[in-house]
């Protein structure tokens, strides 16, 4: 059992960097000596020192003959983009004896090269413990460095009847402050929050971290007309920068120039079906702008689209005990005409958040993970 403690030590290390580390993995690192742990560390931001140099730099005696746990596999690229060398020559030259990884990394510059380097060196290397909490804790980092897409998770807050607002568009507030904390958790640990226009409208919400200490996600609207009023708080507060629009071509020059002399980001799109911003477009351009991770939080149209499209990874639903009946639907119509078409989630969990249930899932665990979700990938020696 002892091997799952020093792992878990090494999950807890790199859960420190969540919300700063993008578009790096988390990622914590312990070193053993005779039963005793005598260096840890974490890769706080990008630039700075990768968890196993700092643990190495940590260690309160000489790590020669020590065993190093990793949750993922050292680095062993030196590229002209790279800020920090290879880690694995660094593991290699302090004579460390075995490294234990939980997973290896899907980056193409680094996946089962680090483990190849290593061995080479005369240097065991065991892998795959605790490989699906270490999984889940980089998902994010996983899907994007595979795709180059976001990561994205639905967020909703529900009546027990399915409303996301009153039939007047009130909404606040469904889910209690606790909820709501958890929300900004969330904003912090993600790199952006995307809400659709008719939510803007109604709520004029600002997006950014305020019950928690933390990062402020760029705040993503879809918006193809580009109506959104230039009093809102996503286009004048101090962090408009950090607000990027998506809209159509047709979309108002005038309106689209206002804003972008204020720092607000205006991107025009192409049209889907319904004449919206379309959504694998929009993935398509955060990805590319570096955006590894999304939280969606409305409203019912874009929850819709993003389900029926199939562009979610996962869900999360806080549903409060009380009842609308005629209001605004969290999900509209997805085609579901037999149960046995309805769609599953994965790998589901539920809290309570007072008298709240909060149900998770995921949408395509296999998708999400790629190959590293091959058991042959992720659990050999």
């Amino acid at each position: 059992m002892y091997h799952e403690e020093y792992m878990a030590r090494a999950l807890t290390l790199a859960e420190k960097g969540s919300g700063y580390t993008s578009p790096n993995p988390m990622v914590g690192a312990v070193i053993v000596k005779n039963g005793r742990i005598i260096g840890e560390g974490y890769h706080p931001r990008p630039g700075e020192k990768h968890a196993e140099v700092m643990a190495i730099e940590n260690a309160s005696e000489s790590i020669e003959g020590a065993e190093m746990y990793c949750n993922l596999e050292p680095c062993s690229h030196d590229t002209p983009e790279k800020r920090t060398p290879p880690c694995t020559l660094r593991v290699i030259r302090e004579n460390i004896k075995k490294v234990h990884i939980a997973t290896i990394d899907p980056n193409p510059h680094v996946s089962g090269h680090g483990v190849n380097v290593l061995q080479s060196a005369g240097i065991p290397v065991e892998t795959g413990l605790m490989a699906e909490e270490a999984m889940h804790l980089n998902e994010a980092y996983f899907k994007y460095i595979q795709t180059g897409l976001p990561f994205v998770h639905l967020k909703m807050a529900i009546s027990l009847d399915g409303r996301i607002a009153t039939s007047s568009s009130d909404s606040k507030w469904i889910s209690d402050s606790a909820a709501r904390k958890i929300v900004h958790e969330l904003r912090h640990r993600y790199d952006a929050v995307l809400v659709g226009f008719n939510t803007v409208k109604a709520d004029n919400p600002q997006l950014t971290v305020r019950l928690v200490d933390g990062r402020h996600p760029y705040r993503i609207v879809l918006d193809k007309n580009l109506s959104i009023p230039t009093h809102y708080s996503l286009v004048s507060d101090e962090f408009a920068e950090k607000t990027i629009i998506f809209t159509l071509p047709t979309a108002d020059k005038e309106k689209k120039a206002r804003l972008e002399s204020r720092g607000v980001i205006v991107e025009a799109v192409q049209g889907d079906h319904n004449g919206h911003p379309d959504l694998t477009a929009v993935l398509k351009e955060l990805g590319r702008r570096g955006i590894t991770s999304l939280v969606v939080e409305g409203g019912g149209r874009v929850y819709t689209e993003f389900i029926n499209q199939q562009l979610f990874d996962k869900v999360s639903m806080f549903f409060a005990p009380i009842i609308i009946g005629r209001g605004i639907e969290a999900v509209g119509d997805l085609g579901v005409t037999s149960i046995a078409d309805a769609i599953r989630l994965q790998n589901t969990n539920y809290q309570t958040i007072n008298d709240q249930i909060w149900v998770q899932g995921y949408r395509n665990l296999h998708e999400t993970f790629g190959i590293l979700a091959r058991e042959d990938a992720c659990l050999q020696d």
